[in-house]
Parts: C-alpha cells; structure tokens; sequence
C-alpha cells in the first residue's frame, strides 16, 4: 500500500484561543505551553531538539529551551546528550494509561470491534477528539486485509477523516462553526477545498448516520465513521472502519459496512443530540 498523504495539522502554531475570551484570567499560559510541547511528538516522532520545537508551536526559542527542561525534570521527556533532542517519557505513558484505565467502555468495545473487523476484513477504530485532530485510543485491524498500521495515540485530520467529520456531525450548530473557522485557519491554501467537502458530509449525516471519506485521507484508503455518546463519561466518540479503496470500493461501504457499524455504535452508547 502506498505511503499515507501527509497529514495536514490542523493544530495552531501555538495554544488555541479560548473559546471564551471571559475565561481568560483562569487561563494558565505556561502550563498551556508545556502541553504545546508534548502535542508535537506524532506516531512518526522518536526525538525531537529545540529547534523542532519552535518550528512547530511557534514559540521562542528560550522559551522552548526551559519548558523542555522543565519538562525533562519532571520526567515526561527523556534528554539524550549525543543527539540534543528529547524523546517522551515515562510521564506521558503513565497519563495515557491512566485514560484508557478509566475508560471501561474501550474495554466493552474491544471484543466487538475485534468481531467486526474480522466479518468485514477491515481495520475498526474508536477515537475522540484532542484539540483539532481525532485521537484512536483503539484500533483492530483484520488479519485478512491489508490496511494502514496506525495505533493508540495516532492522530488524523478532522476535514479528511471520516473520525472527524462523524463528531463535527454531532455538535451543537454554533460549536461547529468555531471548529469550522478554526480548522481552515490552521488547514493552509487547502482549507476552503477541505471545509466544503466536510460540510457536505456533515449534512449528509442527519440521514445517512454516518460520515465518509473516501481517497481523501489516503489516496487507497475508504474509510466510514459514526458517533456515539458513552453513557458513563458523557464523551463524545467515534467508531471507524477503514480499509484499502482498490478492494472495498464505496457501494461496499454505503451498502454492507455502513449498517453493521451503527449498529454497533448503538448497542455500545448513546445517541448524541
């Protein structure tokens, strides 16, 4: 299978803005800032120095340099002195073990998203929301078929995604037209392309119940998502399936895959209003 299309950040040089300008006195920038750092490492990154840093949060340099080492002190990086970069750390693990430890239901979903990916020789993921990218806190993939090795903590764009299109679907009106506006934002000259083709699907969703994207992520990948409300946490997420364009085209989807996975968003949460 061909490489994966770049993925196009959706993330702003720095910290969001808040979404309430009134709650800007409870904001803490320097702790806004350490977080920004740790957001930069993907599913590609090992080690990282200052200066990717600064390229990818925008911030100066000197303070890159005292958050890291902040950072390292307090064990979320790891500094290695012959390569002058940073690596994550055993703190980082320790907080994603700690969400996924707390999430019964990604626990309830496994065997069931085990038994889909088997019926339908696809990959099936469950993710949330993280800033402007769809986080997987689990994925399946079929033994069967050829699909992309992406994992817990892998992140994918929220105007390509079929992820992030089912959850743009089931927001409120007006929070998803501040999503909207900050998406394109950060999206590049490929914004207003990639918005109008979100917007079509987000539509789409009231009568189909789900979202696609088809060749839009991936150019040999057709994915489908739906989301789900857990009804412990109260959090939105999402399930998908993805799987190779030149051997599950999109009538296999609409027609087969598309039914057995809202069923099986239904059996696992609530519907989101």
């Amino acid at each position: 299978m061909p490489k994966p299309a770049a993925h196009i950040s959706t993330r702003s040089s720095s910290f969001l803005p808040l979404a309430n300008p009134a709650d800007e006195r409870k904001f803490v920038t320097a702790l806004a800032r350490g977080l920004e750092i740790l957001r930069c490492y993907t599913a590609d990154d090992a080690w990282l120095g200052n200066r990717d840093f600064v390229e990818r949060t925008g911030l100066p340099k000197a303070t890159v340099s005292r958050l890291t080492f902040t950072l390292a002190q307090l064990g979320y990086l790891r500094y290695d002195s012959s390569l002058a970069k940073y690596a994550l750390d055993a703190g980082v693990l320790a907080l994603g073990g700690a969400l996924l430890a707390g999430s019964d239901l990604v626990d309830l979903a496994r065997p069931h998203m085990r038994a889909l990916a088997r019926e339908i020789g696809a990959a099936v993921s469950l993710g949330c929301r993280e800033g402007l990218d769809m986080i997987y806190l689990e994925t399946i993939r079929s033994e069967t078929a050829l699909t992309l090795g992406l994992t817990p903590g892998s992140r994918l764009s929220m105007l390509t995604s079929s992820m992030g299109r089912a959850y743009l679907a089931v927001q409120p009106e007006a929070a998803r037209e501040a999503l909207y506006e900050r998406l394109v934002s950060h999206a590049g000259a490929a914004g207003p392309e990639m918005l109008a083709r979100t917007r079509s699907e987000v539509a789409a969703y009231a009568s189909v119940g789900c979202c696609y994207s088809f060749r839009e992520w991936h150019d040999d990948v057709n994915a489908i998502a739906v989301a789900f409300l857990d009804p412990v946490q109260r959090r939105c997420l999402v399930l998908s399936c993805s799987g190779p364009a030149s051997s599950m085209d999109e009538t296999l989807f609409r027609t087969v895959i598309g039914p057995k996975l809202r069923v099986l968003a239904a059996r696992l949460g609530l519907t989101p209003h």
